[in-house]
């Protein structure tokens, strides 16, 4: 009997399919040779693998970003030196450059997507207690959030903000998304159980990239971020702790770095009597952290119930970030009050120079008198900057702090990409 035409056009279409196919038998024997690498490989696991790329990921993101902040730092610094003794253009090449760059910030990130702003460790700590948050995670955040906070810290310590948190969540969306190439590769469904566990882990990897310590990150990590942690998370979220920790210092090494802020070469790390100072230095910041608390609620309540900053940000966040930043800016001015908080330290600057562990005060007068005036940062004298000659290094630090402490409260109202733990940290 005749064939129907539809068959006819079924058959033509399953040839033409497979005719370009050849060895179809070594092609099998070739899948089932791929097919018995992946079960040994994923024999021990494969979460252990995503989470070693999770650790090399996240710490070379890290590396390359604090790398180029540094070099675009200094960028500034060479052209705040060169524009001469000029008051005006001195004071404009200061405060542009940061305003700038925080406007960019708040621009490209709440164009692309608003959940880029600020930190994101609240948002993370929703979605660990369950909570779905639609495209918190997304990877198209990523690109917004990196950009973002690059462009944060390169405003230097006008600003005063660091990069825990905002890296905290970029670790979290490069988990989500090696979660789903993960679920790809070994053809599971996807589990919420193990994408958990890729969260908790990527916590973890976010701080130990940041500051190379991967045991604080798994601290931090189970103290801050996760409110039940089970007892095999410790394991994940430390050996992807360890692998971005140990690339971070490997990226160092091979970059000439001496080391990270906090290397401290001591004989003794305290007297016993030192042990009661600590004490006092614990409840007097306790008692400064509720402070901080309690003004920077109010200050974020009065921001929103003000008509024209509430109208800034809800329509016009870069106009918001622009008028902030000059204030910081105009504040931190090294010739004005900023030659008495050190301003043209960075953050990271600022760390390295109060871990020293010499004493201030016995080296002060074998220093010039004009040293706040050199018109350059000598690394391996930090502490100069501290000096100023009208002023003793304990009225430049209590200075630092009383003025520090309202401008960082005021700089988290800001709407860009940014942390908060590293600032807090240098005025602990």
């Amino acid at each position: 009997c005749p064939v129907p035409g539809g068959l006819r056009e079924e058959e033509r279409v399953l040839v033409s399919e497979h005719s370009w196919r050849p060895c179809p038998e070594a092609r099998r024997r070739l899948r089932g040779c791929l097919e018995w690498v992946k079960r040994q490989l994923f024999r021990v696991g494969e979460d252990w693998y995503f989470l070693f790329i999770l650790g090399v990921l996240m710490a070379t993101i890290s590396f390359v970003m604090d790398l180029l902040v540094s070099r675009l730092y200094e960028a500034h610094r060479w052209l705040y030196q060169e524009v001469g003794d000029i008051l005006v253009l001195k004071y404009l090449s200061w405060a542009m450059y940061p305003t700038a760059l925080a406007a960019f910030s708040t621009g490209f990130s709440q164009s692309i997507t608003p959940y880029s702003g600020g930190s994101g460790i609240p948002e993370l700590k929703t979605i660990l207690t369950g909570v779905v948050l639609e495209d918190y995670l997304a990877i198209q955040n990523f690109g917004a959030k990196v950009v973002g906070l690059t462009c944060t810290l390169m405003c230097g310590s006008t600003v005063f903000l660091g990069k825990v948190g905002p890296f905290v969540h970029l670790s979290a969306m490069a988990a989500v998304y090696l979660g789903k190439i993960r679920t790809s590769v070994t053809r599971d469904y996807e589990n919420k159980f193990k994408q958990n566990e890729m969260l908790v882990a990527a916590q973890a990897v976010g701080v130990a990239t940041v500051f190379g310590a991967p045991i604080s990150g798994v601290l931090f990590s189970i103290e801050v971020m996760a409110s039940h942690f089970a007892v095999r998370d410790y394991w994940r979220g430390f050996f992807a702790a360890t692998c971005g920790a140990f690339m971070f210092r490997l990226l160092a090494v091979f970059n000439s770095e001496q080391g990270k802020a906090g290397d401290l070469k001591i004989d003794f790390p305290f007297d016993l009597l030192e042990t009661f100072f600590f004490a006092i230095l614990g409840a007097v910041c306790g008692l400064l952290a509720c402070a901080y608390l309690f003004c920077q609620r109010w200050l974020l309540a009065a921001v929103k119930e003000n008509r024209l900053t509430a109208k800034l940000l809800a329509t016009d966040k870069p106009i918001y970030t622009v008028l902030v930043v000059l204030v910081l800016a105009s504040i931190t001015f090294p010739p004005g009050l900023g030659q008495l908080m050190a301003s043209r330290l960075t953050m990271k600057e600022y760390l390295t120079s109060l871990f020293d562990n010499r004493t201030w005060g016995a080296l002060v007068p074998n220093i010039s008198s004009s040293v706040a005036g050199h018109p350059s940062v000598d690394p391996g004298g930090l502490w100069q900057e501290w000096c100023h000659p009208s002023a003793t290094i304990f009225g430049t630090l209590a200075f630092f702090l009383l003025m520090k402490f309202w401008m960082l409260i005021l700089a988290t109202t800001l709407p860009l990409p940014a942390g908060y733990f590293m600032p807090i940290f240098i005025y602990g």
